[in-house]
């Protein structure tokens, strides 16, 4: 791919990363998906009553089947539970949290005012427990935001804390020092939001013999939530889940045990606990990149889920597979990708949407011979 789709996908990537979006309060990363396609005259939008947004090209076959390409909008994050006399801030976790990556962190409690109030997480130090009491792995609930706070009310009142604000990582989006080596937060899932916005500029003109349509849902983490809601919106015959899996190239796991290690291409995803894809359509996606050259590795999860959890079952079900940015240090302030994995799922996402056709998406779901 040219260095204009390098810049634009590098672009994308920090934008998206850089926006605060998590369970529940995706509205910076949803307004940046609407204003970056909104400009388009071809763009229609809709959002279901939880939030997720739906974009459909005008000029595409009504009667056509629907063919969605999906990813989440929300990244792990927090809720401040109450604020205590201290002003410190005790927090619950939105979707998953490993507390190994989370002592001395930097977050910003996001107010209703607008306000983002830059704090840092705390526990008791280790040096006021005796050495039998200190904790191998401290629970969440141990744990506390701290923001500077003399009270609670300067907390709740001259900084406009709340219990129910939402709170989210601070980090920046950076290159490492090989420059296709992407440092950033929330690359599960913004990677898949920005290849979402990124393919959908650039199908905006190319006649389909479908509906094309993408979706951007919300409250993935907590439970596949946004896509169930917005199953029933778009009633899809097909569905491409793009999405940010956990990388596994780095120590602990043997070669034969690697199926997404970075600069190795996009991982296609056979199955995990939420979802069997479709092999029909799983084995039409890996022919295609191996009949283009894209490279990839192909994926069996004994763990982890996506929206292909809620997508397949929907209605009388629907085809899915996952494709995927394989990203180190998922759910935590700092995740690696490699932009050539990033440029290889868009490569073979842009391949996918070219070789579908009406009779070739109800091949996947023939079983009567």
């Amino acid at each position: 791919m040219n260095g204009d789709t390098r810049s634009e996908a590098l672009s994308l990537l920090r934008q998206f990363t850089e926006a605060p979006g998590p369970p529940g309060h995706e509205d910076s990363v949803r307004s940046l998906f609407h204003h970056l396609l909104a400009g388009r005259q071809d763009h229609r939008f809709e959002c279901d009553r939880l939030g997720s947004m739906v974009c459909r090209r005008s000029g595409d076959p009504e009667n056509g089947p629907n063919v969605l390409v999906t990813a989440h909008l929300d990244e792990v994050g927090f809720l401040v539970q109450s604020v205590a006399a201290s002003g410190l801030l005790p927090f619950v976790p939105l979707g998953g949290w490993w507390p190994h990556t989370l002592l001395s962190q930097r977050v910003a409690v996001l107010t209703r005012s607008g306000n983002r109030v830059l704090g840092v997480i705390g526990s008791t130090p280790p040096h006021f427990l005796p050495e039998d009491a200190r904790p191998r792995l401290l629970p969440i609930d141990a744990m506390f935001i701290d923001v500077g706070a003399r009270d609670a009310a300067q907390a709740t009142g001259e900084f406009g804390i709340r219990p129910g604000d939402p709170v989210v990582p601070v980090a920046s989006f950076e290159q490492l020092q090989d420059p296709d080596l992407l440092l950033a937060k929330a690359f599960d899932n913004r990677s898949g939001i920005a290849l979402l916005t990124q393919c959908l500029l650039r199908r905006s003109a190319k006649a389909l013999p479908y509906q094309l349509l993408g979706a951007a849902t919300v409250q993935e983490e907590i439970g596949l939530r946004g896509a169930r809601t917005a199953a029933r919106l778009v009633q899809p015959d097909l569905a491409l889940v793009l999405e940010g899996p956990p990388a596994d190239d780095t120590v602990g796991l043997s070669p034969s045990q690697v199926q997404g290690a970075l600069g190795m291409g996009v991982q296609i995803r056979v199955s995990d606990p939420s979802a069997l894809m479709n092999r029909r359509l799983v084995d039409f996606c890996i022919e295609t990149a191996q009949e283009t050259g894209v490279p990839h590795q192909i994926a069996v999860r004994r763990s982890g889920g996506t929206d292909a959890g809620a997508f397949h079952i929907h209605d009388a079900g629907v085809p899915c597979v996952v494709l995927g940015v394989p990203a180190r240090y998922i759910h935590s302030h700092n995740s690696i990708i490699h932009l050539a994995d990033y440029l290889a799922a868009l490569q073979l996402l842009e391949a996918i949407l070219d070789r579908l056709t009406p009779d070739r998406i109800a091949s996947f779901t023939r079983f009567l011979t």
